[in-house]
């Protein structure tokens, strides 16, 4: 249809329009809805894409620190102060002590190791629905420590692998061309897009100091979490504690002329340095630390003056809630190098010097006109009283 005329006049107009510029939110009341309009919009400009599709979902922009935070305060309890303990044997107690997480992990448990008949283990569908349910309603705090505990033990690791219930969710009797599955998944809606939110946040940037775009850890992992429950799920591909690596249900075996891209394919998960240092870093309770890519500038201290002058009454600056006892503090530690406390002192040092050069730059110090005034007045004077007193004892 792209050949038509005016199929391609129609969509030169909605690139003009709102609605091509529109996102859908992920795990919203009427989110097929919305991605099929989405996918109706952009189906003629994916045409030419060859390996990755742009995201139809909303960025995320909330950071791993928020969910270290939250962690803590829903389960009451932090993996992190013991490391001998099983990490992921903590967060399944810690999903008990939550009644929706216990209620939809019980769920999905029970539908993925319901054995139909002597040769069919589970309903594969079914499972996967319960499991998008549950990553979908469950608050992430509960979710991730479940998906991406650290382990130092085999017993541990494979707590972890076995979290998605693999036997029913992702193996299967063979396993199927990678290009094949991706094809597969590209024909629905749901899981074309988290494939393509895949993609677009853990795809590996090499410009950023945690190969993930925009250093950005909680994207990849709540995008690597929204494949779960698809025919594209992924998951640990062994009990490994030394190494992380992830991989969906597929091979590159048979694919002819496309071995090369298959290959490259299957490498954005098995050998993704942006999902692996995610992984790890929510495993070991850290988060992105980026520092300025700049060092900020040395302070320059004025020349230290025997009173401090006056701050002008008609200079309405920030700098007057601080009186000059706490400017000679600052200026103490500064010249002879003293350790700083956890003071009041201290931050108000901070600020005086931080407000001073931000607001000012150009100048230093305040200095008082009226008290300049008065001394100009009186340099004048001065020479002109031995004169007066000549005058009168001739």
């Amino acid at each position: 249809m792209l050949a038509n005329k005016e199929c391609q006049a129609a969509l030169e107009v909605l690139q003009e329009s709102p609605l091509y510029d529109c996102h859908c939110k992920r795990g919203m009341k009427k989110e097929l809805q919305c991605l099929q309009i989405y996918w109706s919009i952009h189906l003629g400009l994916a045409e030419g894409e060859e390996f990755y599709e742009a995201s139809p979902y909303e960025p995320i922009t909330s950071r791993l620190s928020d969910i270290f935070r939250l962690a803590s305060i829903f389960s009451g309890m932090d993996p992190a102060t013991n490391s001998k303990s099983n990490h992921c044997l903590d967060a399944a107690k810690a999903c008990n002590l939550n009644d929706n997480c216990k209620r939809l992990r019980s769920g999905y448990i029970s539908t993925c190791s319901r054995e139909v008949s002597p040769t069919e283990h589970c309903v594969r569908r079914k499972c996967h629905k319960a499991l998008r349910q549950f990553f979908d309603r469950v608050p992430s705090e509960f979710t991730y420590r479940l998906l991406f505990c650290s382990c130092k033990d085999q017993a541990c690791a494979e707590r972890r692998r076995q979290t998605i219930v693999p036997s029913c969710s992702y193996e299967d009797k063979e396993k199927p061309n990678c290009l094949d599955l991706r094809n597969v998944c590209r024909a629905d809606h749901l899981c074309r897009s988290r494939l393509a939110d895949f993609h677009a946040n853990c795809q590996a940037s090499f410009q950023s100091l945690t190969s993930c775009p925009g250093d950005n850890y909680q994207a990849c992992l709540g995008s690597y979490t929204g494949l779960i429950g698809f025919d594209m799920t992924p998951n640990y591909v062994d009990a490994s504690t030394t190494s992380i690596t992830i991989s969906p249900w597929c091979s590159c075996k048979g694919s002819g002329n496309l071995e090369e891209e298959c290959e490259k394919f299957l490498r954005d998960f098995t050998e993704n340095p942006c999902l692996r240092n995610a992984i790890q870093a929510f495993g070991n309770g850290t988060d992105v630390n980026l520092s300025p890519k700049n060092p900020s500038p040395p302070i320059t201290v004025p020349p230290k003056m025997e009173k401090s002058p006056a701050v002008p009454d008609d200079i309405n600056d920030s700098n007057t809630m601080y009186d000059t006892s706490i400017i000679t503090t600052c200026t103490s530690i500064q010249e002879h190098g003293q350790k700083l406390n956890k003071s009041k002192e201290q931050s108000l040092c901070y600020s005086e010097t931080q407000l001073t050069t931000d607001t000012m730059p150009d100048q230093k110090t305040f200095v008082d006109q009226k008290a300049a005034g008065s001394r100009h007045r009186a340099a004048r004077i001065l020479p002109a009283v031995p004169i007066m007193l000549l005058k009168l004892l001739l």
